[in-house]
């Protein structure tokens, strides 16, 4: 049996990716750090009942941007993705049954 006839089967078998460069990590910081300063700033600024959905979807855009790309989900296999998502649907689901249940379902 000819080892470079399975190593080739092998490599096949597995989808190959480029990494991403350097210069694309810091552009992913850099959009974190963004997102991150207007979650800090919303603190600051007064936007009425619009602050808990502007959080959960900043929230949401940073799960998905590190999950992407600094765990690699964009390269793997879908079941991966499939799992970190149900894992933020769940959180998101457990957070807003205790955010009903603390506006509308206690005194004052």
């Amino acid at each position: 049996m000819d080892t470079s006839e399975t190593t080739t089967d092998v490599e096949e078998e597995h989808e190959h990716h480029e990494h991403p460069s350097d210069g694309k990590y810091m552009q992913i910081a850099l959009i974190l750090a963004i997102i991150t300063a207007a979650e800090v700033a919303t603190y600051f600024v007064h936007i009425g009942d619009a602050l808990i959905p502007t959080l959960m979807v900043m929230m949401v855009v940073k799960f998905w941007i590190v999950a992407a790309w600094f765990m690699h989900l964009r390269f793997d296999s879908k079941m991966f993705t499939r799992f970190f998502v149900s894992g933020i649907v769940l959180a998101i689901s457990v957070y807003f049954i205790f955010l009903t249940v603390f506006e509308f379902w206690t005194e004052g």
